[in-house]
């Protein structure tokens, strides 16, 4: 009897799937409120890197300095950050998460982070979240 082997491209369809639906996931765990995906990521950013300008943030996030402009402004409003002139060029404004924006990103990352762990325990033997540990070491790869 001959062993199958996967093809590469059913491999990279299968990872893409499995992917977007523990991301979806993920997202639907976090209790964010009225953000956005898109808003939490830019603020959970600039909790965890610091401050930082439109133009930095959105080359970060993959987004137009526009959107970014926009989103920052829905989030200023709001009370989620705050704008100081950058000291190395005035003509730009550093961006800072408030107290209430920290609170909230560190409350959506522990939800997910609790979420995620309460399912590995529930659904995978000892053996299998051996086997998990072993493939994440192999997809890390791919990120490098």
């Amino acid at each position: 009897m001959t062993e199958s082997h996967p093809r590469p491209a059913d491999l990279a369809l299968t990872l893409r799937s499995v992917i977007g639906k523990l991301k979806r996931q993920m997202r639907a765990q976090s209790h964010a409120g009225d953000l956005s995906w898109s808003q939490l990521s830019m603020l959970g950013r600039l909790e965890r890197d610091g401050a930082s300008t439109v133009t930095a943030l959105a080359k970060a996030e993959g987004v137009r300095p526009q959107s970014m402009g926009a989103t920052i402004r829905d989030l200023e409003a709001s009370g989620y950050v705050t704008g100081t002139p950058d000291p190395q060029d005035g003509r730009q404004t550093l961006w800072q998460v408030t107290q209430e924006a920290r609170d909230l990103v560190i409350a959506a990352r522990a939800a997910r982070q609790d979420w995620l762990l309460a399912s590995i325990q529930k659904s995978f033997s000892q053996e299998e979240q051996d086997a998990i540990a072993r493939a994440l070491k192999l997809l890390e790869r791919i990120t490098e």
